[in-house]
């Protein structure tokens, strides 16, 4: 008895050859991660975000040669609704003139984003200190050393670091990619590539 195969089923071996092509178009694009070249966008998530931007701290940096000022343990806020980044981050500030030195507090500073393009680098831009709490001062000597460490954390966030790239990142095939416009999302940073 001969059996003919089933007209609206494809052969086994057609649906397993095409399913290995599929596999195999896709395997170059596996290895970057949040890049889409299909819609010519790159996401990056707050987490990976995270990572990369914990690894540029603690940083710190002298104030008019009397201040010490440094900040650590950074958290990333994203907001989408104004376009922008935060970090907020642990300030401590140390100096001779201070009786309890140094001085810990919390500083917030939110940000807007441009691409350097030279550096293939996501980076923040203007920051803007939103908040800074200090302990254990009070009176006009916090108001003085909040200044000082809203002023010097804008300074040391000022171009820092969210994501660089790889020229290998931005090839595929003989086309480079550029980085355009720049999307703040909840969970992420959305790039558009050109």
């Amino acid at each position: 008895m001969h059996i003919r195969p089933s007209l609206t089923h494809p052969p086994r071996r057609r649906v397993l050859r095409a399913l290995l092509g599929a596999a195999a178009l896709q395997a170059p694009f596996a290895a970057l991660a949040g890049f889409n070249f299909f819609t010519s966008e790159y996401t990056a998530t707050r987490d990976e975000l995270q990572a990369q931007i914990a690894k540029r701290f603690p940083v710190a940096e002298r104030y008019a040669e009397i201040f010490m000022v440094g900040l650590r343990d950074p958290q990333l806020g994203l907001n989408a609704q104004d376009n922008r980044a935060a970090i907020t981050a642990t300030l401590t500030i140390a100096s001779p003139l201070l009786a309890a030195s140094p001085v810990q507090g919390i500083v917030s500073v939110s940000s807007a984003l441009r691409y350097d393009a030279a550096a293939r680098a996501l980076r923040l831009d203007q920051p803007k200190a939103e908040r800074l709490e200090l302990q254990g001062v009070e009176g006009r000597d916090a108001e003085r050393l909040q200044r000082v460490g809203a002023v010097v954390a804008q300074e040391l966030l000022q171009g820092q670091v969210l994501r660089s790239f790889t020229a290998d990142e931005l090839t595929v095939g003989r086309k480079t990619y550029e980085i355009g416009d720049i999307t703040v999302q909840d969970n992420g940073i959305k790039v558009q590539l050109k």
